[in-house]
C-alpha cells in the first residue's frame, strides 16, 4: 500500500517539529517546507533565525526541507490588510487570514501541485470527517487551543491537512521534543503578529502611517446622555492630553495614553485624528449585540432553526471559556451576534467566533 504524502510546515518552532516526527514515526512519507513571507533588516523579524531552525530539524530528523518564497501574494493579502485596517480605526486579526489565505491556502495548493497528498502544522486542534462533512474542534487544553485561528477553514482544507499533535499537552509535546533530541526542543513559542515577529504594533505601522498629533478625549459615563445630542465631543468630554496617531490604538486598550489615571479607549475618530477614553466599566465599552461580516461557516449552512442551540462564541483569542450567544442572519454573509450579557472591549476589525460544544462552526469579521 503506498504510504501517503505529507508536506509539513516547519516554523521552526517546537510544535511543527513534533508533529513531523510523529509523523514519520506513524509511517508516513514526510518533507518539510519553510515558508519566507516576510524579510525586515528592523525590528524583530524572526524569519533568518526560523529558517535555520527549519533546518536543523529537518536534518536531525533527516528528511528534505522545500523552501516557499511566498512573499509577495503575503504582502496583498496579508500585510497591505493590516495597514488598511488601521487606516480605518479597526483592529485586523492577521493570523486568522494567514491561515485562512496562505498555509492553507497558497501554500496548501503548491504542496498538492507537488503531488503531496496533504499537508500537516503543528496546531493544537483536532479534525473529525464524517460521512457527510468535516468538523473542527477544539483542542484538549482549551487555554491553548487554537481553533480560534483556525475557524476560517473550509471543507476542503480541512480534507487535506492533519494536526497530528491534537491529543498530546503542550508539555507532552515539549518533553517528546527533548526525547528525541530535537535541536530547538528548548526555543520558546512564538510571539507576535504572524511572520512578522515581535515587534510593537506601533513600530510596525510606522512604516507606513506618520505621527500625527491629536487630543485625547475622556468622558465620563454619567455624560452619555448628554453626548448623544450633541455632537461636538468637547461639549461632553474633557481634553486630557494628546495621542501620536489615532490609527496606533484599539478598542479597550489602555497602554500607550501617557495618563496619569487609568482610561480605556471606547471610540477611534480616524477623521478628525481623535481617541474619546473612559473609565474601565463604563457603558460605553459595554456590548450586548454585534454585527460580524464576510461570515463562514466551516460546514455547509446550518439550519437556525433547528441546529443551533446551546451556541457560544469568542470576540478574541484568550476569551475563555466562550460566552452563551444567539446568531440571526441579516443580510447575505452578515450576522446579528446577541449575547446573554454584554461583552467588554468590541473591537471592529477582529474575528467573532462561534462554537456549539467542541465543534468550531465558523467566524465572521466584527463590524
Amino acid at each position: 500500500m503506498k504510504k501517503e504524502k505529507i508536506l509539513v510546515w516547519l516554523s521552526g518552532g517546537v510544535d511543527s517539529a513534533v508533529a513531523a516526527a510523529l509523523l514519520l514515526e506513524q509511517g508516513y512519507e514526510v518533507k518539510g517546507g519553510f515558508m519566507k513571507n516576510y524579510v525586515s533588516e528592523t525590528g524583530n523579524c524572526t524569519t533568518y533565525k526560523d529558517a535555520e531552525e527549519a533546518i536543523k530539524v529537518a536534518r536531525h530528523l533527516g528528511i528534505e526541507l522545500l523552501p516557499f518564497d511566498l512573499q509577495q501574494v503575503y504582502q496583498e493579502r496579508i500585510i497591505d490588510y493590516i495597514f488598511a485596517g488601521y487606516e480605518q480605526g479597526i483592529t485586523p486579526n492577521p493570523d486568522v487570514l494567514c491561515n485562512s489565505l496562505i498555509k492553507f491556502d497558497v501554500f496548501l495548493h503548491q504542496a498538492l501541485a507537488l503531488w503531496f497528498d496533504k499537508i500537516a502544522t503543528g496546531h493544537y486542534a483536532q479534525i473529525v470527517s464524517s460521512s457527510e462533512h468535516f468538523q473542527l474542534l477544539r483542542w484538549t487544553d482549551h487555554h491553548k487551543d487554537q481553533s480560534y485561528f483556525l475557524a476560517g477553514l473550509n471543507q476542503f482544507q480541512l480534507s487535506k491537512s492533519l494536526f497530528p499533535l491534537w491529543t498530546f499537552t503542550k508539555s507532552e509535546v515539549r518533553a517528546m521534543a527533548k526525547k528525541i533530541w530535537l535541536p530547538n526542543a528548548e526555543r520558546k513559542d512564538s510571539q507576535g503578529l504572524c511572520f512578522i515577529g515581535n515587534i510593537p504594533i506601533r513600530e510596525f505601522l510606522l512604516q507606513r502611517f506618520p505621527r500625527k498629533e491629536g487630543a485625547i478625549i475622556y468622558v465620563n459615563p454619567a455624560w452619555r446622555d448628554a453626548w448623544l445630542t450633541h455632537s461636538t465631543p468637547t461639549t461632553n468630554g474633557v481634553n486630557v492630553g494628546t495621542h501620536s496617531g489615532a490609527y496606533f490604538y484599539t478598542i479597550g486598550q489602555k497602554h500607550g495614553l501617557g495618563l496619569n489615571f487609568k482610561a480605556y479607549v471606547y471610540r477611534i475618530d480616524i477623521a478628525n485624528n481623535l481617541l474619546y477614553v473612559t473609565d474601565k466599566d463604563s457603558e460605553q465599552l459595554q456590548s450586548q449585540r454585534l454585527i460580524a461580516k464576510d461570515w463562514h461557516w466551516i460546514a455547509p449552512n446550518p439550519s437556525f432553526s433547528h441546529s443551533l442551540k446551546g451556541i457560544t462564541g469568542k470576540i478574541r483569542y484568550r476569551q475563555n471559556p466562550p460566552v452563551s450567544c444567539r446568531l440571526e442572519p441579516v443580510e447575505e454573509n452578515t450576522m446579528q451576534v446577541s449575547f446573554d450579557e454584554p461583552q467588554r472591549a468590541v473591537a471592529p476589525g477582529q474575528i467573532f467566533v462561534v462554537y456549539q460544544g467542541e465543534v468550531c462552526l465558523g467566524c465572521g469579521i466584527i463590524a
